[in-house]
């Protein structure tokens, strides 16, 4: 069966009925591509990898051309827990021994620009959203608290990072007052954002460089060649390079990239107003992910709710969230059964069999960036612009990040889905079981 994600759950167009939505700056919808146009660059997707290269690209002179098939910023990156991580997905153990210590350092060097990024373009461009410095790691047992320990202390001494706070269960306890983690650690060089506002800000930038932006322009179908063109129900682009940013909504766009990223579902819900209660879920306005292998992660909103994603789902349409969501969050705060829950909604990201981000030249003049594998704020931001460097000729950060191993899913399009859904339920069954 051919997954079409992008019509599975939400109504065309719209945003979902989310926290974020109900919150979201203005943004008047942009209309659909009607007829032929040409571009320097087309980028499919208006998402964070999409809005930044088109932005980058911009700013370097291209004429740029993106086409979304809903709204910008309605898949992955406007439904997100907002949490703007340092590093790349993986640790920098487990990258220097893939890579090798000096790319390891230079991959190292770039997440820290990503997180840079962000905040110098909500700063730069006065986009309508704030930073909010400081994600807390928190560990369920002894053994992971020793082992965030040690990889804090390496960071310090290997790669000059000495933002990162390490805890003890009790200041623990003090900062999540639950007392339910054996201890942890607060990276105060990471931090949090209201995601959709972020990717409203990034598009209102594009735009103001001259990005031509079309909405509910899904596209049906690509025709490779010296000149890409890009069909969509309305109209086609004739272009001279093109950009895919779909991520966990690519669909069977782009087989080539389709291969090696595989959607799945994740879920957040929005409390009511806590009030004075907040105090007893963060005594910090930080973020929080804990080590689950399935990832609770959560935070409060600037209005004082808890904003908590986590359960797991592998199938096609989203479950009853509340029910999926409500039993990690009363695991973590069970003083908050009686809490109302005002907002829930699930979203589409992309993962990699290695979690490494996808990187992939398709054609000489089609290239791709996905599977952020749940750390794609910064990143997809990040490689938004390495696209843009790389349309302009100066590919080496780009065919850097195109290096990292992304091998294809075993069994192909038939048979990965079931696949991940044994894997993924062997994981969850794990945590559970407090292995």
């Amino acid at each position: 069966m051919r997954l079409n994600l992008l019509h599975a759950n939400d109504r065309a167009g719209e945003y979902p009925p989310s926290y974020y939505a109900a919150t979201r700056a203005a943004h008047a919808p942009l209309p659909p591509l009607q007829g032929e146009v040409r571009a320097d660059v087309c980028v499919v997707g208006a998402g964070y990898t999409g809005l930044s290269a088109a932005l980058h690209l911009a700013q370097r002179g291209f004429h740029v051309v993106v086409l979304d098939a809903h709204r910008v910023g309605f898949g992955a990156s406007g439904r997100n827990g907002g949490q703007v991580g340092s590093g790349q997905r993986l640790d920098q153990e487990t990258l220097e021994a893939t890579v090798g210590r000096e790319d390891a350092r230079r991959l190292w060097d770039l997440a820290e620009e990503a997180k840079a990024m962000v905040r110098g373009l909500i700063a730069d461009h006065d986009m309508p959203v704030r930073f909010h410095p400081g994600i807390a790691h928190a560990c369920w047992t002894a053994a992971e608290t020793r082992a965030a320990h040690a990889y804090a202390d390496k960071l310090c001494r290997d790669y000059d990072y000495d933002q990162v706070e390490t805890l003890t269960r009790d200041q623990m306890a003090r900062l999540i007052p639950s007392g339910v983690f054996a201890g942890g650690e607060v990276d105060r060089g990471a931090g949090h954002v209201h995601p959709l506002n972020y990717a409203i800000g990034l598009a209102q930038a594009a735009q103001s460089a001259g990005v031509v932006i079309h909405e509910q322009s899904e596209v049906t179908r690509v025709d490779q060649g010296a000149k890409p063109m890009i069909h969509t129900a309305g109209g086609r682009v004739i272009c001279d390079h093109l950009i895919i940013a779909c991520n966990g909504y690519l669909g069977g766009l782009m087989p080539q990239v389709a291969a090696r990223v595989m959607p799945i579902n994740n879920f957040i819900v929005a409390t009511e107003p806590l009030g004075d209660r907040a105090s007893q879920v963060l005594a910090e306005p930080v973020a929080v992910a804990d080590t689950k292998f399935v990832v609770n992660y959560w935070r409060l909103s600037e209005d004082n709710r808890l904003l908590f994603g986590g359960g797991e789902s592998y199938g096609y349409r989203f479950p009853d969230i509340i029910k999926t969501v409500r039993k990690p969050m009363l695991e973590v705060y069970p003083a908050l059964r009686d809490v109302r829950i005002d907002h829930a909604w699930g979203g589409t990201l992309a993962i990699t069999m290695t979690r490494n981000p996808c990187f992939l030249r398709v054609a000489p003049n089609i290239l791709s960036a996905s599977g952020y594998s749940g750390h794609g704020v910064a990143l997809a931001t990040l490689a938004g612009r390495l696209l843009a460097e790389a349309v302009a000729g100066q590919a080496e950060r780009f065919d850097l990040m195109a290096r990292l191993p992304t091998p294809r899913f075993p069994g192909g399009a038939a048979l990965r889905w079931p696949m991940l859904v044994l894997a993924m339920t062997w994981y969850s069954l794990r945590d559970r079981l407090g292995f």
